[in-house]
């Protein structure tokens, strides 16, 4: 790595560990799986891989953490976040994206093909990878499915495969045609290949900026009914059943999808799912003050909707839990509801609001799991592994405001929120991030 490399990560808080010995004091270690789950340790790192864990060691190193009430953990996993680069890095660029993943304890990050050019070409994935070496938290792109995202005919998908996609998926655009979703199930199935498909049924939700209901119908805001969504998610896992391959539903939002991916999966379908962390703690009452920084897609629904899906997160129907980390410049959230963009950052809120609605081991399972699913790799706390890990303090509260944002926009569903913990930076790739809010 060059000096000038170097140079900038120290500056942006990001620290090379590169042939470098890294000594972790008095760490509580957080692994439900683990003999020494909730023991405290130290933790010598050489390298990049962990050497020793034991009580006490004395060995020397170049650099020595100990914070406060540290707690370690593997590091996190967020499966849809959006950066803006390239074409709206006014937004978000890949860079800071990176750094303000790492600072809030994230160090595998799938990035979203809404940008300008799209990810649809064996080229544009490979610009994405090569703009995120060397970085803290490793980016994985999701490529789309389709060609310029029109739903009409399939992009390269193996060949966006061998330049690095983990996934295929038009972000929020619904593939209408029946026909070529089961023709990308069976292509994606013959190398492996994970379709991703966003639930909106758009016929039933033109023009629709928030949950359909008596909310909507009070605060004189065209609705978006559930079904568009539920309808949408029959459709795919029948012609999953049909066709085999490998699934995944993002951002569910209502108690009719739950139900289904659960039949789903009691049936032996290899289907994944996740649920955005506003959804979790937000719902349509939350959007009597017309706050632009709520209007999501899909859009918040009822708190019922809300309790049954931090139900279904917690007993693994739901995979996964996501930022749904979207940047939106101001220009397009400064206006009336109805015309403002969708979207809201939030991967810098996620372990705070998480440890407001489960206890903390709950947290860090729900934030580790199930990353073979998705062929990355799961590096454990042990001796002989790559060092990948979130460092945080759980019984650090506070409220979010949004002096706290390191994101580029600030556009945060979550200000004025009370957050239980916080996060000092991770450990991975041979680097340390540090949180310059709290170091």
């Amino acid at each position: 790595m060059s000096l000038i490399l170097i140079s900038l990560l120290i500056l942006s808080g990001e620290i090379s560990l590169e042939s470098m010995k890294l000594l972790i004091k008095s760490a509580t270690l957080v692994d439900n799986a683990s003999d020494l789950n909730f023991k405290v340790k130290d933790i010598l790192i050489k390298d990049g891989v962990i050497t020793e864990i034991s009580d006490k060691i004395e060995s020397k190193a170049d650099k020595i953490i100990k914070y406060k009430n540290l707690h370690v953990s593997e590091g996190w996993l967020d499966t849809s976040v959006s950066f803006g680069e390239p074409g709206y890095e006014e937004r978000e660029s890949i860079e800071n994206g990176l750094i303000t993943a790492a600072s809030s304890g994230f160090t595998s990050v799938l990035l979203n093909p809404n940008t300008k050019p799209l990810t649809d070409s064996h080229s544009s994935v490979s610009h994405i990878i090569k703009k995120s070496i060397n970085h803290t938290t490793k980016l994985y792109p999701i490529a789309n499915l389709t060609l310029n995202a029109k739903g009409q005919e399939l992009a390269p998908l193996y060949d966006m495969k061998l330049a690095g996609a983990i996934a295929y998926g038009d972000h929020k655009k619904s593939i209408k045609d029946s026909s070529l979703m089961k023709i990308a199930l069976e292509y994606s199935k013959s190398f492996g290949g994970l379709v991703i498909s966003y639930s909106n049924d758009e016929s039933l939700s033109s023009n629709g900026v928030m949950n359909e209901g008596l909310i909507s119908t009070s605060l004189g805001l065209k609705g978006l009914p559930n079904i568009s969504e539920s309808i949408q998610v029959y459709r795919d896992l029948e012609i999953l059943e049909y066709t085999g391959g490998k699934l995944h539903i993002p951002y569910i939002s209502t108690a009719k999808s739950i139900g289904m991916i659960r039949n789903a999966k009691k049936k032996g379908l290899n289907i994944t799912s996740s649920v955005s962390l506003a959804h979790l703690i937000l719902n349509d009452d939350d959007l009597s003050d017309y706050n632009t920084n709520l209007k999501l897609s899909p859009p918040l629904r009822s708190k019922k909707d809300s309790d049954l899906l931090k139900d279904a997160l917690l007993d693994g129907t739901i995979d996964y839990v996501t930022s749904m980390h979207e940047p939106i410049d101001i220009d397009n959230k400064k206006v009336e509801f109805d015309n403002a963009l969708s979207g809201s950052i939030g991967i810098e809120c996620v372990f705070g609001v998480l440890s407001t609605i489960f206890p903390l081991d709950k947290v860090i399972d729900i934030l580790t799991r199930r990353k073979n699913e998705l062929s990355i790799t799961q590096n454990k706390i042990q001796v002989g592994s790559n060092a990948e890990m979130a460092l945080f303090d759980p019984d650090f509260s506070y409220r979010f405001e949004e002096d706290h944002i390191l994101s580029t926009s600030k556009n945060c569903a979550f200000i004025g929120q009370k957050m239980n913990g916080k996060v000092y930076g991770t450990i991975n790739n041979d680097n340390l991030c540090e949180n310059k809010l709290w170091i």
